[in-house]
């Protein structure tokens, strides 16, 4: 062979050979994007009937049904031409494009085919746009589901050849070439695209190898740690019922919530809290009796009550059983004695003005109103529960 004699015939020759080892690589990895795929092929027969129902709109002679075979060939022959034609239409519309997403790009060529099904009649209508059209398209996708049409494994075919198309970046699908049989083999074993399956129980989502850990941290089957960080290990699609419900880590507000007590705690410290705090629930319990009780008796009667129940106070799980108990004690204690006093006023009441305090009048042993007296102190009044 001849040396080659300038810089344009050596970029020739490089090109040759580069050209000449392309066509060696005969074996090619066909795998994809399993989640694309799939996804695409389930937005075919919504696509497909809607051309089908824009194309016998106000035709008595035919149905969606009748005409579906014909326009599926139609649809699969467009967007087949419409994706090899991408490249071209992407330099074209470079400044243009939405989305370089291939579900998004497919996705507008299968309603760009839809509208061009639209005859005279639906073009004209103002049913194009009501509720009565898309139930019927619905109710066309339903019957294609049920009478099996179009399986999926079918759509998904025709899905892997959109997607390679239109992938113009390889990151949709595998697009390595081998020169034997065994690389390729060897390869497919560790690429990627290949197709897995959820482990979790339950679970039948199907994926590519690359997107394992994603799908794993949202999968709503996998069991995780509760996220109250109690021992339980929990189906993440169960975590919120779990940790409102059951879970003894959950935050709630003191049983005795009702009578003054705003602490908030995990469900499993409710005794330990209940019994620290148990001369402070009688308090707050006595204020809601007592409602006129000073905060000095009212102590007091708690010194009592706690002498005299016996210990069986504790066993009060809420405000209302307490409540009880108490009541039941203060039979047996009688009144709640209240330390009451007199402040007379040496200025005469203003007309008009509402005193803060009456005097409490104090009588003589004859009945007679005694003038002399400033203060009233230690008697005992009784003040009924």
């Amino acid at each position: 062979m001849d040396l080659p004699t300038s810089d344009l015939e050596l970029v020739r020759e490089n090109e040759k050979i580069e050209d000449d080892k392309e066509r060696g690589l005969t074996f090619h990895c066909e795998l994809y994007d399993t989640e694309i795929v799939r996804k695409l092929a389930q937005a075919f027969l919504p696509g497909l009937s809607t051309a089908c129902v824009n194309n016998t709109t106000g035709d008595m002679f035919r149905n969606p049904g009748s005409v579906a075979a014909d326009i599926r060939k139609e649809m699969v022959d467009y967007l087949t031409q419409r994706s090899e034609r991408f490249v071209a239409e992407s330099v074209v519309l470079e400044g243009d494009l939405v989305s370089d997403h291939p579900y998004d790009i497919i996705s507008n060529m299968v309603d760009d085919f839809a509208s061009l099904k639209l005859n005279l009649f639906s073009r004209v209508s103002g049913w194009l746009l009501s509720e009565k059209r898309e139930d019927k398209i619905d109710d066309f996708v339903q019957e294609m589901e049920i009478s099996g049409f179009w399986l999926l494994d079918r759509r998904e075919a025709v899905a892997q050849i959109l997607v390679k198309n239109v992938d113009l970046k390889n990151i949709f699908h595998c697009d390595k070439k081998f020169n034997t049989a065994e690389e390729l083999a060897e390869h497919v074993v560790n690429c990627g695209f290949r197709t897995m399956n959820c482990r979790n129980e339950g679970c039948s989502t199907v994926f590519c190898a690359s997107h394992l850990e994603k799908h794993d941290s949202a999968c709503p089957f996998k069991i995780i740690p509760c996220e109250q960080q109690c021992s339980e290990n929990v189906m993440r699609r169960e975590m919120d019922r779990h940790c409102i419900t059951v879970c003894h880590m959950k935050s709630v507000s003191c049983p005795f919530y009702a009578v003054g007590c705003q602490s908030t705690m995990p469900h499993f410290r409710i005794q330990q809290h209940c019994s620290d705090n148990l001369l402070s629930h009688l308090l707050y319990t006595l204020k809601t009796i007592h409602k006129g009780g000073s905060e000095e008796d009212l102590k007091k009667r708690v010194d009592q009550i706690v002498e005299s129940s016996s210990g069986g106070l504790a066993d009060a799980k809420d405000a209302r059983s307490l409540i009880l108990k108490v009541k039941d004690v203060e039979a047996k204690l009688g009144p709640l004695e209240v330390k009451v006093s007199e402040k007379v006023s040496e200025e005469p009441n203003k007309a008009g003005e509402n005193s803060s305090e009456e005097p409490i009048e104090a009588f003589n042993k004859g009945g007679e109103q005694s003038s002399e007296e400033d203060k009233i102190g230690g008697d005992k009044t009784p003040l009924r529960p």
